[in-house]
């Protein structure tokens, strides 16, 4: 693989991420072309043929998916990467659709870079070697058997499945992939086949060779071939025509889309959580309100005003739980106001304190506050950055014990100001501590469950950490306490935009 012929189009409103990723491509030997926005990358992209598009999913002008459309649409072969900080499950599915090869999250690093990269143009120099062979196939199909070492040495290096059926349900060609993906066991050359194949795509094989009429266009259908999501795999046989225009055979394409099944899984269940969390407040807050208005349950005015009291509460939950849902939707659609300014996070965290003193108090807990730092300044926006570590020292508190210790910490490690917030409350165990960033997840046991809250907190969190470069940590021990880590980069605003993202790609 030459890699001086080898052209990358960067689309990134990003100046620092733009020539950063320019420079460490063109090391490698790489031509590359930069963009600055959605329009200046769709006429790049569209004039001319590159190997391979890195293309930002938020601009000012358009977003990824558009530009990637027109560069697909004018040159599918063309292998494009979405560049994001986070994804949602609606544009993974969609990008995915449309032709992207995967994802690239940033920050990310010359090695993860550089890696994507190489599969990306191996799979297209896989699929311009399959469009030769299936340009070759459609007009020497009856040649094939004789052209066995030339052929395989090209589809076996094909990643998708390939299987070509004669028309007596012989199989004539096929690939490694064929069998891992329909779970065939060695198979033969001139064997009848039909009867091996899973039943859906059997009856899709049989609808081409019964039918009396020549079938022109091809069939599609997704199969599951092991249980719990393990692996989905799509088929779609196509006709292959002989010389005189009858049918020949058929050639069976096997994709693996088991990634983008798993994309629409996670978007159902989330979809599924928030309605369960939305229904339950409002069923309650419906019950307290059928209460007070039926006549004949004569409530006192204690009685109603306790109803009343109550709906409030759930209602305030609910009205949080509608505002961090919007705040998770502004901050992957890029739509967040930041004003960033200089800012001091010891001060944030005193002034944060300041809020929780009568639950300190309640809970008589030693709290400590150290910096190595006399100054500890970080560039941010101010209302990002105080949400950020309210939400820390809140849980730090309510999850903690009665006349227990919060310890916090900061410090300056690298080019990172590091936070520490250490507490002596009930801890996590393994399996609580891997699911602690997922939307709606809260840890439930015996100490949990008359603490209220959304299971948003911590998601929203990890947000704003991941859009500032930053990076967190956790330690639990289950009833000893919990210990974390966030790491915000300090770097000078001059050179922020450039720094950052330099920094970025060589060490996260």
């Amino acid at each position: 693989m030459d890699l001086l012929k080898q052209k990358i189009l960067i689309v990134d409103d990003e100046k620092g991420l733009r020539l950063g990723t320019k420079r460490l491509l063109e090391k490698e030997g790489f031509d590359v072309v930069t963009a600055e926005n959605g329009t200046e990358g769709i006429a790049l992209g569209t004039s001319t043929e590159f190997d391979a598009a890195i293309i930002d999913m938020k601009m000012p002008d358009f977003d990824g998916i558009l530009v990637l459309k027109e560069i697909i649409k004018k040159y599918p072969n063309t292998v494009c990467f979405i560049a994001t900080a986070y994804a949602s499950y609606d544009t993974a599915i969609e990008a995915t659709r449309v032709g992207a090869f995967s994802y690239i999250p940033k920050p990310f690093s010359p090695d993860e870079l550089l890696l994507q990269i190489s599969k990306g143009l191996e799979k297209r120099e896989l699929n311009l070697q399959k469009e030769r062979w299936q340009k070759e196939r459609e007009e020497r199909l009856l040649e094939v058997a004789f052209e066995k070492t030339r052929l395989n040495t090209i589809i076996n290096s094909i990643s998708d499945g390939v299987l070509v059926i004669n028309k007596n349900g012989e199989a004539v060609l096929y690939n490694p992939s064929a069998l891992k993906f329909l779970a065939l066991k060695n198979i033969k050359i001139e064997e009848y086949i039909i009867d091996k194949l899973p039943e859906k795509l059997a009856e899709q094989v049989k609808q081409f060779l019964n039918s009396s009429e020549y079938l022109k266009r091809s069939l599609t259908v997704q199969l599951q071939m092991k249980a719990d999501n393990e692996l989905f795999v799509e088929a779609t046989t196509s006709p292959v025509p002989a010389p005189d225009g009858s049918l020949a055979g058929v050639a069976i394409v096997i994709k693996n889309i088991t990634e983008l099944k798993k994309i629409e899984f996670l978007k159902s269940q989330f979809v599924s959580m928030v309605s369960h969390e939305l229904k339950a407040p409002i069923a309650a807050v419906y019950g307290f309100l059928k209460l007070i208005s039926d006549k004949s349950m004569n409530l006192s005015p204690d009685k109603q005003n306790e109803f009343i009291n109550r709906s409030i509460v759930r209602l305030d939950s609910l009205l949080k739980m509608v505002n961090d849902l919007l705040d998770i939707s502004r901050m992957e659609m890029k739509t967040t106001q930041r004003e960033i300014k200089e800012l001091n996070i010891l001060d944030i965290i005193k002034n944060i304190m300041d809020l929780f003193q009568l639950e300190i108090k309640k809970r008589n807990l030693n709290v400590n506050i150290k910096s190595s730092e006399i100054n500890p300044l970080f560039k941010g926006d101010q209302d990002e950055i105080t949400r950020l570590f309210t939400n820390f020292v809140s849980n730090g508190i309510k999850y903690n014990k009665q006349n227990g210790s919060l310890v916090i910490n900061i410090e300056k490690n690298d080019d990172y100001l590091v936070t520490e917030i250490k507490d002596s409350g009930i801890g996590m165990r393994p399996l609580e501590k891997d699911k602690l960033f997922h939307e709606f997840y809260r840890v439930k046991n015996e100490f949990t469950k008359d603490i209220s809250g959304t299971g948003l907190g911590l998601s929203i969190v990890k947000r704003i950490i991941d859009s500032y470069a930053g990076k967190i940590e956790v330690e639990s021990e289950f009833g000893t306490g919990t210990t974390f880590r966030v790491f915000l980069p300090v770097v000078d605003n001059a050179l922020k935009e450039n720094k950052v993202t330099l920094n970025n790609i060589q060490s996260v």
